[in-house]
C-alpha cells in the first residue's frame, strides 16, 4: 500500500475517501457549489492537496452514475507526483440540462497508479501484427 499526503486547503473540505474496501479509486468531493451549463466546461474544486511519492500518478476518472445519469464526465485527469496544489476537477456537461455539483458532492474518483516510463527509440519499421492498422471499428463493432 502506498502513503499519500493530504492537505485541506479549505477548512471545510471533505477528504478523499474509498466507498468500499475492495475499491480501485477514491471518491474526490466539491468544495463549494458550481453549476455547469449544458454543453460547457467547469472547474470543481475539491479543497484539498495530495502528496504522491515520486513515481507515482493519481489519474481522474468519471463517476460512473452522474457520467450515466447526467451526462458529466472528466477532462484533463493526470495529477503529477510534483504537484502540490490543489485538486480541481475538470468537467465537462454532455447531458441535456444543466448540473451543479453542491458542496460534499462526489465528483469524480482518483486512481493512485504506479508510474512505468517509456525508452522511445525511432526505427525505419514497426513489427507486424494480424491487427496491422486496421482501426476503429476493426472488430466489427
Amino acid at each position: 500500500m502506498v502513503r499519500v499526503n493530504i492537505q485541506k486547503v479549505r477548512s471545510h473540505a471533505v477528504l478523499p475517501s474509498y466507498a468500499h474496501p475492495s475499491d480501485a479509486g477514491m471518491d474526490m468531493y466539491a468544495a463549494e457549489d458550481t453549476l455547469v451549463k449544458r454543453g460547457e466546461r467547469a472547474s470543481v474544486h475539491t479543497g484539498v492537496a495530495l502528496e504522491l511519492p515520486e513515481g507515482y500518478v493519481a489519474l481522474v476518472w468519471d463517476k460512473s452514475g452522474i457520467a450515466f445519469k447526467y451526462g458529466i464526465t472528466t477532462i484533463g485527469g493526470v495529477m503529477d507526483a510534483g504537484y502540490r496544489g490543489e485538486y480541481m476537477i475538470g468537467v465537462i456537461n454532455l447531458g441535456e440540462a444543466d448540473y451543479t455539483f453542491k458542496r460534499g458532492d462526489k465528483v469524480a474518483q482518483i486512481l493512485i497508479q504506479p508510474i512505468e516510463r517509456a525508452e522511445c527509440t525511432e526505427v525505419v519499421e514497426l513489427s507486424s501484427t494480424l491487427r496491422g492498422t486496421a482501426g476503429f471499428g476493426s472488430t466489427g463493432q
